[in-house]
């Protein structure tokens, strides 16, 4: 593997730094900068998905006959990076980087030519709709009912923790229709229009005290098995592909390389326990130079996996590693922010940030005042929402029972 970078990497590199520089409004900057989870501000991230289309660069893992780039490897980590650095917002990756790819290797040529451009447009902003009450990291277990009714299923029961479920008008759902010998048999993968009746949502406040995660309950909801992607009873196999994605389908190495270098130049500037740079107390930088050093280790982990999925493939197994190690690191940099913050990253003022939903029974000073710097004000939010950065997408626990098996044959 090549690492160092070419002429044309470089030109690439600077035609990067010159679009954003040109469309990144200080708005959209303050989006990404201040955003409070891997979930931007709605609106930021949708006139920036908007701005991205425009240019073709909305989507640049898919491929080149569906609106994709037809880039290097290198240059998917370049354009990456240089968004991170520039302070683009993130776009969720529920229609682009999850859904998507399902639609392209499962789907009929009618939902492909419906669906993904509108995808790329934003016109379609789905939702996933997987876990439920009874049915969280043994999603297998799920069992919201879809019973057949002629040309229509019609679903009865719940979903929870929807992200986004609010500003969605699709979701893709998974079902159950019919009970077999193993309970991944008779599921059945959907994609399903939020404008049809029955449908009714219910925000969910987290522990950030912001509202990004729904309860949705379904009362007869008629969805046209021409919605059906793949076979009815066999949407296992269509979810096992998009947790691929979801799980280790994009880098995420060079956000955390920067939320570290971050980290390092505000210690240089706090106090530490000792009376001096924060930076120099052997216990706090010890522990963010194995931050550091694990991200390097993750960073190359990734490049594999991203030449993969380049070439065609998709990550298999290295998916739940990817999970695993970069929640992981996550977690530890925001506790590492938030040691970094001092007492003012005790304080609660959300309206110093840029959350990704409203925030719930909080009514901040009429005269906007923060203390402290606008980080130390998002550092406590990002830390209280890392905490489920080890359980979504499926536990890190069922992650690591994953590669015992697939990757050790245990």
């Amino acid at each position: 593997m090549d690492l160092q970078w070419s002429e044309h990497d470089l030109a690439f590199r600077d035609e990067v730094r010159a679009f954003l520089d040109d469309k990144l409004t200080d708005d959209l900057r303050a989006a990404g900068r201040l955003q409070t989870s891997v979930y931007s501000d709605h609106e930021a991230a949708m006139r920036w998905q908007a701005i991205l289309h425009e240019r073709g660069w909305a989507a640049p893992a898919w491929p080149v006959r569906h609106g994709g780039c037809d880039w290097s490897l290198t240059q998917h980590y370049i354009f990456s990076r240089e968004s991170i650095l520039a302070g683009a917002p993130y776009l969720s990756p529920m229609g682009i980087r999850m859904v998507a790819f399902a639609i392209m290797r499962f789907g009929i040529d009618e939902q492909k030519r419906y669906f993904l451009p509108r995808i790329l447009t934003g016109e379609v902003f789905f939702c996933q709709g997987y876990s439920e009450p009874e049915a969280g990291s043994d999603l297998a277990s799920l069992s919201m009912a879809a019973v057949d009714d002629g040309d229509d299923l019609v679903l009865t029961g719940s979903k929870i923790w929807t992200t986004h479920a609010a500003e969605a008008n699709w979701m893709f759902a998974l079902v159950r229709t019919s009970r077999g010998e193993r309970k991944q048999q008779g599921i059945t993968f959907l994609l399903l229009d939020f404008t049809s009746p029955g449908i009714e949502i219910h925000p969910l406040v987290m522990s950030s005290g912001e509202e990004i995660q729904c309860t949705i309950f379904f009362d007869g909801v008629r969805v046209p098995k021409a919605n059906v992607l793949g076979t009815i009873d066999d949407g296992w196999t269509v979810a096992k592909y998009l947790l691929e994605f979801e799980r280790g389908g994009a880098a995420h190495a060079p956000a955390l390389q920067v939320e570290a270098a971050h980290i390092a130049g505000v210690a240089a500037q706090q106090p530490g326990p000792d009376g001096g740079r924060l930076i120099d107390d052997p216990a706090f930088a010890a522990k963010l130079a194995d931050a550091r050093m694990r991200t390097e280790v993750l960073e190359i982990l990734e490049y594999r996996t991203l030449a993969t999925v380049a070439a065609g493939g998709h990550p298999g197994p290295s998916a739940s590693m990817l999970k695993v190690l970069g929640t992981e690191l996550s977690q530890q940099l925001t506790e590492l922010a938030l040691e970094a913050a001092g007492p003012i990253g005790r304080v609660y003022q959300p309206h110093a940030a840029r959350p990704g939903g409203p925030i719930a029974h909080f009514t901040p000073p009429t005269d906007g005042y923060v203390s402290g710097e606008p980080w130390q004000a998002v550092a406590p939010l990002r830390y209280l929402n890392d905490r489920a950065g080890s359980i979504y997408a499926g536990s890190n626990e069922i992650q690591r029972n994953i590669l015992a098996k697939a990757a050790l044959g245990l």
